[in-house]
């Protein structure tokens, strides 16, 4: 490890090594250390290349801030890509790898990119392919995609598990840092209870190994105690590794916990949820970097981070280190790198004169120092290797160099801050944006609220902590900073390659472009250049663009103002996210009790909301799922079929209002439905259209069963509680889900009666006169379950229903299978169930379809008139009545077509324009042996027996279809009940 300092230990475990490798070559680094200060101590300074001109790119920060060391980690399933090597815990056996290089690091083939740059200025996609028009989706467009992204994401899905949590806290701090660590303190000194959530793997990590005083004692010492009295103290839970990424409504939090190095069994990532009364946002400030021809080479980084990797990982970042600086903070990084022992050759400061905090350091460096000095160029090839600066009498001097370390001043660290909308304020007396306004119940301290010091950021983040406790006001006014440490212009001395943002190469020229072409607002300019839109999400590069546009305009910065950070603040995992809902356990799996059954006969399943259900049953011989379903369908028609339908919601509802409740979400009246008698209904949402259709049947006084769509059946339940606990809560009714507690088989057929007759206790009548159609009655099966028998139909034949409780339902299937042998039974799937209610005219999902009413398809005479109901004044709006509107017809043909078709005049033109409704349902009827649909066309009622166009351009099909009555079979109902 060449580049290891033999002081400047803070962090790191110098008795563990720890062995990894960087594009195959193997290296060796210390516990304690991240990825990116181990590739220094190795001496690796070229990491990555850039996004858009493949040029050289070096580690140029400590933090999530990183915009160049962007590497792939791991192999296979488990390579994940983008990851900053600045954040990255060192393990042993860590592989990593480079990306956005072909064929290697060093040898860029890309890199001619860099040539073309005149043709890949800002918005070049929207100008330089602009001819010819027919090359963009041959040629342009897989170009401009296949270049796109850095890293590869894994091909395979991903072996790593997930997890979420849930944390309810008192005061929730965020920000593990001098700041964060006493505000914590403070607040659970007197008794509150305290989440610290830190992204970093320690605390304090801003004061390992950095010189200065705290209360008038060591900053060392002050660190110790602090994180000694954190981890023992009972009122504060500590959460390392643990990153904010968003912030919601009433002082709801996200957070992303990464697992500790050496913990298999443990997530990869948990995602946390927070709930606190209230929260401080200590999260520190950024470094701004400056702006000169060739800034982007490896060896230009942020003057913090070189005294970071001095101090905190005994680093150095060259052997001849110069800092260039226009604030009092890269002075003090500059003396706490050379305390540690890097190797410090000179000072060059914007500044025309040392300020006072410089002219103490000034001698304990022994260095030369350029005053009123500005860089104007770096040198080199894959590295720095000298830079030019610009005297204050215009004389321009080489400097040879492998490390410039820059300080333009700081951004305090607000994006959370403003994930609710709130812009950040200019403030001039800091020269830095603040936030202002933020989130309900936070305050922010420390370097966030725009301290500059580490004593300042303590004592105002132990001010924040009290106020909390004590519910009185927090000023969070930050110190005026003086004059000369305030950021001076950002403009570079031109010339050259300038970059803005580092990951995106965005150029000074290319705002420059962006204001000559109009696109003077903060965000036309990010989106115009993408600057800001890269994995750092601009933070290093935001100020800079936008002071330069504020330069460009003459407008003041607060003018100019800023663009706005959104969640997540830093990236996730998509699986961290997901957390245990993946793979098989993406939802809840919902099965009926012929799901093994089924299986066992080679069903078919498909989802049905939670549900998996049968869609047919094939036989041996059967080549086709056609010929399973016509079977099926043709055995309904002419002796019997046995359907599983427990999938349909089941509610039970019970009390006094229980008509009440039922008249109130029904359209049509349900109060006076007689006890044993079963009635269809439609429920309306408040907009007027339908919003879900079944029967309800009446058991008892004050006892009903009410019957939903299997898609619905959670929606309608939690609609019902909400019209108990909001609309009505007076109103006496008890209400249960009991879909899982019954299974429910429906028979249909000419042969229904004599295999229900056959599943009853032989004493139970179930003819015409003891059970016409639409009635419910309880009965006993000969094994002596109990259930219920309905008798209704969805099929057009005559129909019944046997619910039994769920535990019988297997044995009640077995013996309707046995049973019906003699009569010719079939048990049928979706697919033949939806063939028979096609055939009947009957609506399901595809007609209600949320813009349909009641009138659209065939139940406007069930509305009732005497009676109010949810969604009955908006659905007497004119618009809503209109007879133009599409309504529900029948379409036939010899021909096949498909749900989703438009219809069109069959003489044309086939144009959007001429729509006139589309096809909801089609299938093949081997009843009427032709193609049948349900459609909704304009004015359908009127246009039957006419034939019109459907068109389907997405299947490229193409036919005409005759309008018809939406009842193919049995219009007259006798099937149903004869």
């Amino acid at each position: 490890m060449t580049d290891r300092l033999a002081t400047g230990n803070a962090a790191i475990d110098r008795s563990r090594p720890i062995r990894f490798s960087f594009d195959g070559k193997a290296m060796t680094g210390f516990a304690g250390d991240t990825l990116a200060s181990a590739l220094l101590a190795n001496g690796v300074r070229l990491v990555g290349r850039s996004f858009k001109y493949h040029r050289p790119r070096g580690i140029f920060s400590a933090g999530a801030e990183e915009p160049n060391a962007l590497v792939e980690l791991g192999h296979g399933a488990r390579r994940e890509p983008n990851s900053k090597a600045t954040t990255v815990e060192l393990v042993d056996g860590l592989e990593a790898w480079s990306q956005n290089r072909f064929p290697s690091l060093r040898l860029d083939l890309l890199s001619v990119n860099s040539l073309l740059s005149p043709f890949l200025k800002a918005g070049f996609y929207y100008k330089t392919f602009m001819w010819p028009a027919a090359f963009w989706e041959k040629l342009y467009e897989p170009a401009i995609r296949r270049a796109a992204g850095l890293g590869r994401a894994a091909g395979q899905p991903d072996p790593d598990h997930y997890d979420k949590g849930n944390a309810f806290c008192d005061l929730l701090v965020i920000g593990g840092g001098p700041a964060g660590m006493a505000a914590a303190l403070a607040a659970a000194d007197a008794g509150q209870r305290v989440l610290l959530c830190e992204s970093d793997f320690l605390l304090g990590a801003s004061l390992r190994g950095r010189d200065g005083a705290i209360d008038g004692g060591d900053a060392a010492d002050w660190l110790g105690t602090a994180a000694r009295r954190i981890a023992d103290h009972p009122n504060i839970t500590l959460m390392l590794r643990t990153t904010m990424f968003a912030v919601y409504d009433h002082s709801v939090f996200a957070a992303v916990e990464q697992s500790a190095p050496g913990d298999a069994d443990a997530p990869r990532q948990r995602v946390w949820r927070i709930v606190t009364e209230r929260s401080i946002l200590a999260t520190g400030a950024i470094e701004r970097p400056m702006l000169f021809d060739g800034n982007d080479l490896p060896g230009v980084m942020l003057a913090g981070a070189v005294a970071t990797y001095a101090t905190r990982f005994g680093v150095q970042a060259g052997q001849r280190i110069a800092f260039a600086v226009d604030n009092d903070a890269g002075w003090e990084s500059a003396a706490d790198a050379a305390r540690a022992g890097a190797h410090i050759v000179a000072i060059i400061d914007r500044r025309p004169g040392l300020s006072a905090r410089a002219e103490e350091i000034a001698p304990q460096l022994n260095i030369v120092i350029h005053l009123g000095a500005t860089v104007r160029r770096g040198h080199g090839g894959r590295s720095l290797k000298a830079v030019t600066i610009a005297g204050a009498d215009g004389k321009a001097t080489r400097l040879a160099i492998d490390c410039l370390a820059v300080s333009g001043g700081w951004n305090p660290n607000i994006g959370i801050a403003t994930h609710l909308g709130a812009r950040p304020r200019w403030n001039e007396a800091t020269g830095q944006f603040l936030a202002d306004a933020r989130p309900e119940g936070m305050i922010l301290c420390g370097a966030a609220a725009g301290q500059s010091s580490a004593n300042a950021c303590v004592r105002h983040g132990a001010a924040a902590g009290r106020s909390v406790v004590d519910r009185t006001s927090f000023d969070e006014t930050p110190a005026p900073v003086p004059a000369s440490d305030r950021p001076s212009s950002v403009r570079s001395l031109g010339g050259g390659k300038v970059f803005v943002d580092l990951q995106h190469d965005v150029t000074e020229e290319d705002v420059r472009l962006a204001f000559a072409e109009g696109y003077r607002s903060v965000e036309h300019l990010k989106r115009y250049t993408t600057l800001g839109m890269a994995t750092d999400q601009g933070r290093t590069a935001n100020f800079l663009g936008l002071s330069l546009m504020a330069e460009l305009t003459g407008q003041s910065i607060a003018a100019t103002g800023t663009t706005t950070a959104r969640p997540p603040a830093v990236p996730i995992a998509i699986g961290a996210l997901a957390g245990t809902h993946r793979g098989g356990h993406f939802r809840p799996l919902r099965k009926t009790v012929t799901h093994d059954w089924a299986l066992e006969r080679g069903a078919p399943m498909i989802e049905a909301g939670l549900w998996r259900r049968a869609q047919w049953y094939p036989r041996e011989g059967e080549t086709d799922w056609l010929t399973s379903v016509n079977r099926e369908v043709l055995a309904v028609r002419s002796a019997v079929g046995i359907c599983d339908v427990s999938t349909l919601g089941k509610i039970d509802i019970q009390g006094p209002d229980a008509g009440a409740l039922l008249d109130f979400v029904y359209a049509n009246l349900f109060s006076t439905l007689a006890v044993g008698r079963v009635r269809y209904g439609a429920m309306l949402r408040e907009d007027g259209f339908v919003f879900d259709d079944g029967t309800t049947a009446r058991l008892g006084d004050q006892h009903f069963l009410m019957s939903t769509t299997t898609a619905n059946a959670e929606a309608v339940m939690e609609h019902l509680e909400w019209c108990l606990q909001v609309l009505k809560p007076a109103w006496r009714v008890q209400i249960a889900s009991v879909t899982e507690q019954w299974a429910q088989f429906s028979i249909a057929g000419p042969n229904a009666r004599p295999l229900v007759a056959a599943l009853l206790e032989p004493d139970i009548a179930i003819d015409d006169a003891s059970l016409p159609h639409m009635s419910v009655m309880p009965v006993r099966l000969r094994s002596g379950v109990a259930g219920r028998l309905f008798r209704m139909s969805f099929s057009g034949e005559r129909g019944f229903e046997i619910a039994v409780p769920a535990r019988h339902g297997l044995e009640t299937w077995r013996a309707l299978v046995e049973l019906g042998r003699p009569l010719g039974v079939e048990p049928y799937g979706t697919e033949a169930l939806g063939v028979l209610r096609i055939e009947k005219g009957h609506v399901a999902g595809p007609e209600l379809n949320g813009q349909t009413t009641a009138a659209d398809i065939g139940l406007g005479r069930m509305v009732s008139k005497k009676k109010d109901f949810i969604g009955r004044l908006m659905a007497l709006r004119e618009p809503l009545a209109d007879p133009m509107r599409p309504r529900l017809v029948g379409l036939r043909s010899s021909r096949p077509f498909s749900a989703g078709a438009h219809l069109l005049p069959a003489a044309g033109p086939f144009t959007a324009a001429h729509d006139q409704g589309h096809i909801t349902s089609a299938a093949y009827s081997p009843t009427l042996r032709q193609w049948i649909g349900l459609g909704l066309l304009d004015n359908g009622s009127n246009r039957i027996g006419e034939t019109i166009a459907a068109h389907d351009p997405v299947r490229n099909a193409h036919g005409d279809v005759e309008v018809c009555s939406p009842v193919f079979v049995d219009p007259e109902g006798t099937r149903v009940h004869g």
